[in-house]
């Protein structure tokens, strides 16, 4: 297994996502105050979820200590998670923005 087995992944998706949008989609979602609000609530969210979740007094999900880099804030919530959340919202919303512009095309 390669060292930082959950970093590795996490920094490749937010990079392929943003790669996607600057060069690829072109949406210019990342140009929208909507989007970064977006992003804002999300977190918001997820803190508190994930915080739960991952808390080092008593985990109900655990990270192989070798696979993370162990940064962790707040409430002990890997820095991992957040890469992996905004990738996913991130690219979720790009498909939504490319999708709807066909469909208005149509």
């Amino acid at each position: 297994m390669i060292p930082w087995g959950y970093t590795v992944p996490a920094v490749a998706a937010v990079a392929v996502v943003v790669l996607a949008e600057l060069f690829l989609l072109r949406t210019g979602l990342f140009r929208r105050p909507a989007y970064w609000i977006t992003i804002v609530i999300v977190t918001a969210f997820q803190i508190p979820v994930d915080g739960w979740l991952t808390k080092l007094s008593d985990p109900i999900v655990r990270y192989a200590p070798q696979h993370i880099t162990n940064w962790r804030f707040p409430w002990d919530i890997p820095v991992e998670d957040f890469l992996f959340g905004f990738a996913l919202v991130t690219a979720v919303l790009l498909v939504w923005e490319r999708t709807g512009s066909r469909e208005e095309r149509a």
